[in-house]
């Protein structure tokens, strides 16, 4: 397999059709191939297929999920797929089904990420992608209320924020960071949260740095630091008042897979 160093997860070479950005040329995690270097299936293999039905026993259909900072979309779309249980050979064969189980939203910053998960999504009528800064306010307020209000409600069911939280942190500072959970929170009933390890906030400003780039705003001042885990923890449980109902183990790359309820 190579080295599990975030270095080696980073690279992003050619794609067709879509130009290489340096590896460290990502300020916001915006990588382009950032799948090829943590698999989705290793991220969902460690969640139960069943576990919309055993939150959601006797909720109204459709699920409403949130996707924040979703990539090009391979992720939320394995998320998907698996929590529905649907199999990788069958594509909108079985859409109409699934789009009455879970419509799920996925925003990004990047405005070529989010085009190419448009393009190759197969599930346009339940997966919408759309190119959101989660960090802008004045932006996203309107934008969500009005995907919700299509659906006559004010919050989703379930988040999912996958490897997303150190790069609002190192973007948006400590405050911003504690923001971000807040309002996460109060806009799903559970949430499914994926932090990077402090490791990988080192990773990122060499990345930086070796680019002859100015390094992340914040990065020498984040008092939030060491256990990231842990520290994401608690500032879900004992500032934003939600629980912790399940950590589903972590990834090869050293990541923890936690799962809260508002």
């Amino acid at each position: 397999p190579g080295p599990r160093g975030p270095e080696r997860k980073m690279a992003a070479p050619m794609s067709e059709g879509f130009p290489a950005l340096e590896p460290g040329a990502a300020p916001y995690g915006n990588f382009p191939n950032y799948s090829r270097f943590h698999p989705p299936e290793e991220r969902v293999s460690l969640l139960p297929g069943e576990l919309l039905q055993s939150l959601f026993p006797a909720a109204p259909r459709p699920l409403l999920g949130l996707d924040v900072g979703c990539n090009s979309g391979e992720l939320s779309v394995a998320l998907y797929r698996h929590l529905l249980g649907l199999q990788e050979s069958k594509g909108s064969l079985d859409q109409p089904a699934a789009g009455k189980d879970l419509n799920l939203l996925c925003c990004d910053i990047d405005p070529v990420l989010i085009k190419r998960a448009q393009q190759c999504s197969p599930f346009p009528a339940s997966i919408s992608f759309a190119n959101l800064d989660i960090m802008d306010s004045s932006a996203r307020e309107p934008f969500l209320s009005s995907y919700l209000g299509r659906f006559g409600r004010s919050t989703f069911d379930i988040g999912f924020c996958m490897s997303v939280t150190m790069w609002i942190h190192l973007n948006h500072g400590d405050s911003g960071l504690m923001e971000f959970l807040s309002f996460l929170s109060s806009l799903c009933k559970y949430l499914l949260i994926e932090p990077q390890p402090w490791k990988c906030y080192r990773a990122a400003a060499r990345r930086l740095r070796k680019l002859g780039r100015n390094d992340f705003d914040h990065f020498r001042s984040l008092a939030i630091n060491g256990d990231m885990a842990e520290r994401i923890t608690q500032i879900l449980t004992k500032d934003c008042a939600m629980e912790l109902v399940c950590c589903f183990g972590s990834t090869s790359w050293d990541r923890s897979l936690l799962l809260f309820k508002s």
